[in-house]
């Protein structure tokens, strides 16, 4: 008996350990499901839908400069020459009517050629019509980007709202338990230890309220990522805190100046215009047509001569169509973009200096949670709790200083949110990111 029972406490003892090590197993892959802002990123980048679309219109403009490239095709024209309109007729044979017995078939070959390298303009407007467009996907993709990291953002903030809303359900739990006691004890009423019990619901909808924050942040987020992964078994994870070292106001404005996609866009959009200018005077010179031809025809001045060749040469005469609306069109339009230009130059000063006053103000807001509010509440709250629990504290002042102590670490929360996503801001208004 001693030997079976010692058996089945080794069994037992072996199934604990399978258990436990699949368990650990199981919290290591669901940890490992959580990605990280890179990874987010990558995938975004990957999947995203409307990211993918655009990239095939920056393909389409890149077919485009093939056939902006391409030459004329020569024109193949195929005639008839020698028809007789008149009766033949010979001494003592009558008259005969025969009007294809000297009709001849004459083929011909033409080509525009084009002048003022009108092809070569055509092609150079099309290249720089590409890198527009490649400028404007990249301004979509920093857009979006935005959005993403908003919504990654506001995950982690749901995720930390969450996290403080169970501790402080988890605090209050064990200040029930002491009141209980204190009851049993007679030290407090029965209506304390009810007001106490009551008040437990307030946390249980703060969880409640967070769980649902947190889902809805992770749907948006999986929309902008394209995902279908059930949103239970879909995580992120990432630094949320902040940072006080926030670099010089012009320091972000010189990167904006290099780095805006919209602003580059811009600037390509003024070369476009003048190469479109260039093209539309061009295309107001006159382009020669040059044709071929070949008949089987005998020449009157040489009756042995049957193979005849020939060439000409149409030249349109530019009297009234000199291509002026189109060349004052383009003229037009290099002053319009122009404009265009400055009006994305000063949008990116203004872009820049209003994310950087967005940052500075929460950073501002942050350093006296993070340096004394914080520790103040923490303090506040332990001793008050102290007092309440050996009877030196009325139930009023226990619970206005929980109450004080939710509020400052659910604010702190708030702020570092606003905080990430000020910076995503910023971001956004340079061009690429300057704050992690």
């Amino acid at each position: 008996m001693k030997r079976f029972n010692s058996i089945l406490l080794i069994f037992a003892a072996g199934v604990l350990l399978i258990l436990s090590q699949a368990c650990g197993f199981s919290q290591q892959n669901n940890a490992s499901t959580a990605l990280s802002w890179e990874q987010v990123k990558a995938k975004f980048e990957a999947a995203n839908p409307a990211l993918r679309a655009d990239a095939f219109g920056v393909d389409e403009m890149k077919a485009a400069e093939t056939t902006a490239f391409l030459r004329p095709n020569p024109t193949v024209g195929l005639s008839t020459d020698g028809i007789q309109i008149a009766p033949h007729s010979a001494p003592g044979q009558g008259t005969h009517w025969q009007p294809l017995t000297g009709a001849q078939l004459v083929p011909s070959i033409a080509y525009l050629h084009e002048r003022e390298h009108k092809r070569n303009l055509r092609l150079q407007s099309a290249q720089e019509g590409t890198r527009i467009a490649q400028s404007e996907h990249i301004d979509l993709e920093r857009n979006l980007i935005f959005n993403l990291r908003a919504a990654f953002v506001d995950t982690l903030e749901a995720k930390a709202v969450l996290e403080l809303a169970r501790a402080d359900l988890a605090y209050y739990d064990n200040i029930i338990k002491i009141s209980r006691d204190r009851f049993h004890a007679g030290n407090i009423a029965q209506i304390d230890l009810d007001r106490i019990e009551l008040l437990r619901v307030q946390y249980e909808v703060e969880i409640q309220s967070a769980i649902v924050n947190l889902r809805t942040a992770k749907i948006q987020l999986q929309q902008l990522l394209n995902e279908r992964t059930p949103v239970e078994q879909f995580d992120v994870t990432g630094a949320f805190d902040f940072s006080d070292d926030l670099k010089p106001l012009e320091d972000f404005r010189k990167v904006a100046l290099d780095e805006r996609p919209d602003l580059r866009a811009a600037l390509e959009s003024i070369e476009q215009a003048q190469t479109n200018h260039k093209l539309a005077i061009a295309n107001g010179s006159a382009d020669p047509t040059w044709s071929v031809w070949y008949s089987y025809n005998p020449a009157f001045n040489n009756p042995f001569g049957r193979d005849t060749l020939g060439a000409s040469v149409n030249l349109p005469l530019r009297i009234f169509d000199r291509n002026q609306g189109e060349k004052q069109r383009t003229q037009i339009d290099i002053g319009r973009n122009q404009q265009l230009t400055e009006a994305a130059r000063a949008q990116v000063f203004s872009d820049v200096d209003s994310a950087y006053a967005q940052v500075e103000s929460n950073i501002a807001l942050l350093k006296p949670y993070r340096d004394q509010y914080k520790a103040q509440a923490l303090r506040v709250r332990d001793t008050v709790t102290y007092s309440y629990e050996h009877g030196g504290a009325s139930l009023m002042d226990f619970l206005n200083a929980q109450s004080d102590y939710r509020a400052v670490e659910l604010a702190y929360v708030q702020l570092i949110g606003s905080y990430l996503t000020a910076a995503g801001q910023l971001n956004l208004a340079v061009g690429r990111e300057v704050i992690q």
